[in-house]
Parts: structure tokens; sequence; C-alpha cells
């Protein structure tokens, strides 16, 4: 499969390590120094693209993506409050997208376990719930599309919070404490608090392969799709 990398920092050099390793080849790289240039002509060399850019840039590569007709698998965060557009774009140009807040296996079965705790939790008022994320200092986006995956997740399932906020601690309000330090790939931690014990499931990840491993194999997914997917098809 033919590949064309939009955005070719750290996690994009991460993504072509994979993609070749698992037999792939990288035709397209698009980092700071050609992110203007590239045309829909070296988009159409590749099979699929993979988006790991910027929450600045996203949008026009999803579209050229959809103008150029190659299947994109986007990981870029702090996009989605232009979801709707960009899914009534992919619909009516007949296009394919691959979205997801977060490619690790292991962040999506935490997910898992995070709906099935609030689930639990809903029904004792006795207990608090905050939560923490914790990225590396190039981030751009707060809080994490992880975070507000795992938020949004929390509301759907407990009555009595209603939204989530980075600031506001009231008592309707899931706060979200965002850290940005060092080169922490991402931590994700869900705490609930009682006056007689605390309850708190974490997710660590220990570097970036995970992430990459997961939209390598969506790319692979996607190939000759159309159509709007996540993890949970790929799951």
């Amino acid at each position: 499969m033919d590949i064309a990398l939009l955005g070719y920092g750290k996690m994009g050099k991460e993504i072509e390590s994979i993609a070749l390793q698992r037999g792939h080849t990288v035709v397209l790289k698009v980092g700071k120094t050609n992110a203007a240039s590239f045309s829909n002509e070296d988009l159409q060399k590749a099979d699929v693209a993979i988006e790991f850019s910027t929450p600045h840039t996203v949008i026009s590569n999803i579209k050229r993506c959809f103008d150029a007709q190659i299947p994109v698998v986007v990981g870029t965060t702090g996009w989605y409050d232009s979801f709707h557009e960009i899914e009534t774009e992919c619909l009516q140009k007949n296009g394919t997208l691959f979205h997801a807040t977060n490619f690790s296996l292991g962040v999506n079965l935490f997910f898992k376990v995070n709906s099935y705790l609030a689930e639990l939790m809903n029904k004792y008022d006795s207990y608090n719930v905050e939560m923490e994320e914790i990225h590396h200092i190039h981030k751009l986006d707060k809080p994490s599309g992880t975070a507000i995956s795992l938020a949004n997740q929390v509301l759907e399932k407990m009555d009595r919070k209603k939204q989530w906020s980075i600031t506001d601690k009231s008592p309707d309000t899931l706060f979200i404490k965002d850290v940005r330090e060092g080169e922490v790939p991402g931590t994700h931690i869900i705490k609930y608090t009682s006056p007689v014990d605390d309850i708190e499931i974490m997710h660590k990840a220990h570097n970036r392969k995970g992430f990459a491993l997961g939209a390598v194999i969506a790319a692979e997914y996607i190939n000759n799709k159309k159509g709007i997917f996540t993890m949970q098809d790929l799951i």
C-alpha cells in the first residue's frame, strides 16, 4: 500500500517506521517545509493518507484528501467542533474518513472500562469524579482529544455531571486538570473520591508506538472503502 503522511513530526516518523515494517511504501511526506505546496496530484500517488499534523492545518488537509478521492486516517485532535461540516462534505464527495481521538488499542479498551465504571458510579452520590491528563509540552490542544472522549463518556453515564471544564470545579461540572510537561506521550486518570475512599483508573502510554501502529492498521482497514469509520468499527 502506498501511504501519504500529512504531518511529519515525531508521530509521522513513528508511523513511517511502522508502515515500512509492515511492507508499505511512503510516497509523500508533508511537513513544515512543504505544507503549503503539495498538490492533489501528489496525494493521488497514494492509496491512503494518514493525517497527524496540527489543529490549524487538519481541516484543510482532510478536505484536500476528499477532493483527491484519497481515504484519510485522522489522528490530529482539536478539530471536532467542525466535525459536522467534515462529515457532510465526506458524504457529499463520496469520501473516506477514519477518525479517532486515540489509535492505541489499550486506550480503546480503557474507554470501555471508563464507560462501565461511570455507569456503576452513577447511583453513588457520595463520590465526586475528576480527571487529569498529562502530555508533552508540544501538544497544542487542551484538553487532549482522548480526555474529551473520556469526559463525554462520563457525562453520558452520570446524571449529576452536566458538562466538563478545565477551569470550573462546580458540583455539576466534570473538572479536567490538563498538564503539559517534558516528553510525556500521554497519561489519563479518572478519579472518584468520597469521604471514605478513592477509586482511580489510569492509562499511561510508554511511547508513541501504540498510536502509530493503530493508525497504520486503520489505513489498511479503510483502503478501498467508502464512508466514515472509527476505532469501534476496527475493533
